[in-house]
């Protein structure tokens, strides 16, 4: 099997993007996926520059932070801010989204790299209403997307080209993981040539404790993701750890 074990939330924080190279360099993770309108984008893209091994595509943004396209009301509260939650998705202009995730592409290439793929924060892009939006990005700048499971065949079957991996897994996350819940999750996706397990490995600072509910469990996960006998099982299941760019 190839997996790609991906890291989300890269540019987030700094804490956020040290715990993600930890988990690349000292643990599995092989892929991340970048905030683009997040304060320490820059800080991200110089340590992804440092470490070319690692993959890293772009996490799309519509509920956390503020947008980079100006006039989007559809998406933004009275402070000129994401909108919180996803109850507001389906009253967003599809418009206003496509100019948005246009300017978060168009800012990474800015950098002087291509990404490997596209997924997004909070899981927006397996919506309804984003998912048409984002397949049409994905088909226009040549990418792999995230396996939007909730609507996932419609979205394979109106855009075949469009590549993504077999099986996913959004299990490694919350309180109480452990070594064992990693390798549970790894054997249930054994029977896929290619998959993903979605990880938020960190190092909590300010900015993520204070601006995230997801926190303190971060650094579990980075604890467990670089586990010696994690490695190990990697190693003696023969499982490849690879990118989107070698899921064919």
């Amino acid at each position: 099997m190839k997996l790609i074990v991906n890291a989300d939330d890269f540019g987030y924080s700094k804490g956020v993007n040290l715990g993600i190279i930890e988990a690349h360099v000292e643990g599995i993770v092989s892929s991340a996926t970048m905030m683009m309108n997040m304060p320490e984008v820059g800080h991200a893209l110089r340590l992804a520059s440092e470490h070319p091994g690692l993959g890293v595509g772009v996490h799309l943004v519509l509920t956390c932070g503020s947008p980079l396209e100006a006039n989007v009301p559809s998406l933004t509260d009275e402070h000129g801010r994401f909108r919180r939650g996803q109850s507001h998705l389906a009253e967003a202009s599809a418009e206003e989204v496509e100019r948005e995730f246009t300017a978060q592409l168009e800012r990474f290439l800015r950098s002087g790299r291509r990404p490997t793929h596209l997924d997004s924060h909070h899981h927006v892009h397996a919506h309804e209403v984003i998912l048409p939006v984002v397949l049409r990005l994905a088909e226009k700048y040549e990418l792999p997307v995230r396996f939007p499971w909730m609507i996932a065949q419609q979205g394979r079957v109106a855009h075949p080209r469009i590549r993504t991996t077999e099986g996913f897994s959004q299990r490694f996350y919350g309180d109480g993981l452990t070594v064992e819940t990693l390798l549970g999750i790894v054997d249930d996706l054994a029977d896929s040539s290619t998959a993903e397990i979605m990880t938020h490995p960190a190092y909590v600072d300010e900015e993520l404790l204070t601006g995230s509910s997801y926190a303190i469990p971060r650094t579990r996960e980075l604890k467990i993701l670089t586990a010696p006998e994690v490695k190990e099982y990697i190693k003696s299941k023969k499982v490849q750890l690879v990118t989107f760019n070698e899921i064919g």
